[in-house]
Parts: C-alpha cells; sequence; structure tokens
C-alpha cells in the first residue's frame, strides 16, 4: 500500500498542477501523511532547476502551515494525537513526550526537524507537550526551510548524481549532524 502511495505521490510531480500538489503534499505530511514531499520536491527540481528555490519555498511555507495542524491536533485533540504517535510506533504517552520537551526544549525539534525522523512525530509531540507555540514556529521555519532549500541547492547544483549520494548515506550525514548538535549543546551547557 505504501509503495502504491509513494508512486502516486512521485508521478504527481510530473502533472501540470505539480505545485500545488506539492503544497498539499507538503502540508499533509507534517500532520498525517506518511509521504515525504521530498519525492515530488527532487523531480520538480530536477526537471526545473531554475524554479529550485521557488519549489523549497512551497514546501517549506505548506510544510511549516501543515506543522501548526499538527502541533493542534497534539495540544487539543489529545487523544488522536497520541493515537497518531502509537500508529507511528511511539506509544511511550503524553508523559514521554513532555519529559523531552522539558529537558531538550527546542533542540527537540532541531534536531528531529533536520533529520529524516517523520517531522509529523515532532509536530503533534510539541502540542502534547504544550510547548511553546512562538519557537516551535520559529524552529519549524529553520529546520524546514533548512533541509527544503539544501535539498534544493544540492539538486540545482550537481542534479542527479550527487542526490544518488546523499541519499546513499542520508543516515550517516543525519547521524554525524546530531552528534555534532549534542556535542555543541554539551559545550554550551558547560560554559
Amino acid at each position: 500500500m505504501l509503495r502504491k502511495l509513494y508512486d502516486g505521490v512521485f508521478n504527481l510531480a510530473r502533472h501540470r498542477h505539480a505545485t500545488p500538489a506539492l503544497a498539499l503534499v507538503s502540508f499533509a505530511e507534517s500532520s498525517f501523511f506518511p509521504i515525504p514531499p521530498d519525492v515530488m520536491l527532487a523531480p520538480m527540481i530536477l526537471a526545473k532547476p531554475e524554479k529550485a528555490y521557488f519549489y523549497a519555498a512551497v514546501c517549506t511555507v505548506a510544510s511549516v502551515l501543515g506543522g501548526i495542524l499538527g502541533y493542534a491536533i497534539g495540544f487539543y485533540l489529545t487523544d488522536v494525537g497520541l493515537a497518531i504517535m502509537r500508529f507511528l510506533g511511539h506509544s511511550d504517552g503524553l508523559a514521554q513526550f513532555r519529559a523531552w520537551f522539558e529537558q531538550w526544549g527546542l533542540w527537540v525539534i532541531l534536531i528531529k526537524g533536520l533529520t529524516p525522523i517523520p517531522y509529523k512525530l515532532v509536530t503533534i509531540a510539541s502540542g502534547l507537550a504544550a510547548f511553546s507555540f512562538p519557537i516551535f514556529i520559529a524552529a519549524s521555519v529553520v529546520t524546514r526551510g533548512g533541509r527544503f532549500f539544501l535539498e534544493a541547492w544540492i539538486l540545482k547544483t550537481w542534479g542527479p548524481a550527487m542526490l544518488a549520494q546523499v541519499e546513499k548515506r542520508l543516515a550517516l550525514w543525519a547521524g554525524m549532524g546530531v552528534v555534532a548538535l549534542v556535542a555543541l549543546i554539551v559545550v554550551l551547557k558547560l560554559l
């Protein structure tokens, strides 16, 4: 089922209404949809490199707006938010999500928003934890924008060859980024 959904989203990238579809997928992925917008973003950029940053901006704005929906699901519809989290394999419950944000706060959003971890986990957990909404929005803009604009730059600059290398080693790069970020946090706390 997921493969059919993935293929359907990929095919939307070639449709004449691809840009609104990209916005819709980006919005939905931030709160409930299982397929990331990168499935559409990459082929759209490769087809029209001159629109790379426009597509990244569409993804960013729609993703942050979808993140607001995810936050609202967690904040206002706690039972629904917890059910979605359980469905996604995170059944630790409300207490665990609140503990994450009490201990790490902004870093939860910054680390998870840049990695391949589904962003909907961050948005719903932020609402469940009643995390600061303005900080949530700012961090979402930074992380989602950073991710989509970096992808646009890579694809526009080096094209498909570089994307294949990045995807092949995505877990390694994400892991190295998280280690560097944690090291920075530790150094800042020691100072």
